[in-house]
């Protein structure tokens, strides 16, 4: 199952010409999930991967950064015809949120629902969930966790062989956890199975100060993607409008143990290459992605997430060579 993380926006408050507001696009086998949605969303899909139709949208607060881009997004759906139901999530206050900006929407042709999620609450998918906590911003907001379930152990033919199960259906019974007769009686899937193997995590924390929340959801993620608006001679700043230092952010990253933290909502006031120096001096895994860029996560007993700069117009030229 293919697992990757497409970075439209990476950029602070104010959009520059190199780095869109805040969104994050996950692709997970065929689903799509948005993590928020700034100003110029759905321009920076059409440059690279196309207008994507996604299947969700998880806002991580209702600053105009993260959620400007909604009412294009949405109308632009409904003018390509989609037919399918979308679900946007976000923390108390999606409603009052969604009736502010109804005029500029207006009527859809597809479904729209609403929930919002409290600190705790998950959304079961198949194979995975999304958690939502608390992010520690100068408004109420959430961070999400993309927590995929374990899956089964290695099977090994050899061990269902020696146990007396012949080839074909039966070993596709042990597979899917289900107990068959051998040639000395029963046998079960963990006598052929090896020990179940770790799903993997991703986790975004939005706008927010470091915190204990942060560093519980990101426990031996993947990856955790987070806030790092401020350098470090600005932390008194940072604590004041509810952000994270380049250094704290990595903090958090150390704390957890994630294989891979990126760097977001960088100021466009900092030059992102000096900055970044000062995060690895505190955690080497570490990096400040780019507008367009993908991070690639394989399973983690297949290697390390990948960073592919640019990877998602790359896709985009794959799939219209001649555009």
């Amino acid at each position: 199952m293919d697992l990757s993380v497409i970075f439209l926006g990476t950029g602070g408050s104010v959009p520059s010409a190199r780095r869109s507001t805040a969104s994050v696009l996950i692709a997970r086998g065929g689903e799509r999930l948005l993590f928020d949605c700034g100003e110029g969303t759905q321009r920076q899909m059409q440059r690279s991967l196309g207008l994507a139709q996604v299947d969700e949208i998880y806002l991580t607060h209702f600053h105009a950064d993260h959620i400007l881009g909604l009412p294009g997004l949405l109308k632009t759906y409904d003018l390509t015809d989609r037919d399918r139901p979308l679900v946007v999530h976000g923390p108390a206050g999606l409603r009052e949120l969604f009736g502010v900006l109804k005029p500029l929407i207006g009527r859809l042709g597809f479904g729209l629902e609403l929930v919002e999620l409290a600190p705790g609450d998950t959304v079961a998918h198949d194979g995975y969930e999304i958690q939502s906590f608390e992010a520690a911003h100068s408004v109420r907001a959430s961070g999400y966790a993309l927590v995929e379930e374990e899956r089964p152990g290695r099977f090994d033919p050899a061990a269902a062989i020696a146990a007396g199960i012949p080839e074909g259906p039966a070993f596709a019974a042990l597979q899917r956890g289900e107990k068959v007769s051998g040639a000395s009686g029963p046998v079960t899937p963990e006598q052929v199975m090896g020990p179940s193997r770790a799903g993997r995590t991703v986790v975004l924390t939005g706008d927010t100060a470091p915190s204990s929340a942060t560093v519980a959801a990101a426990a031996d993620a993947e990856l955790l993607i987070h806030d790092a608006s401020f350098a470090e001679e600005e932390v008194q700043r940072a604590a004041e409008t509810g952000h994270s230092t380049v250094g704290q952010a990595a903090a958090v990253g150390a704390e957890a143990h994630v294989k891979l933290l990126a760097l977001v909502h960088i100021s466009s006031r900092y030059h992102v290459g000096k900055v970044l120096e000062e995060a690895q001096e505190v955690y080497g895994p570490t990096i400040a992605p780019r507008d367009f860029d993908i991070i690639e996560i394989p399973f983690p007993e297949r290697g390390e997430p990948k960073l592919v700069p640019g990877g998602a117009r790359e896709k985009r030229e794959d799939s219209n060579p001649d555009d």
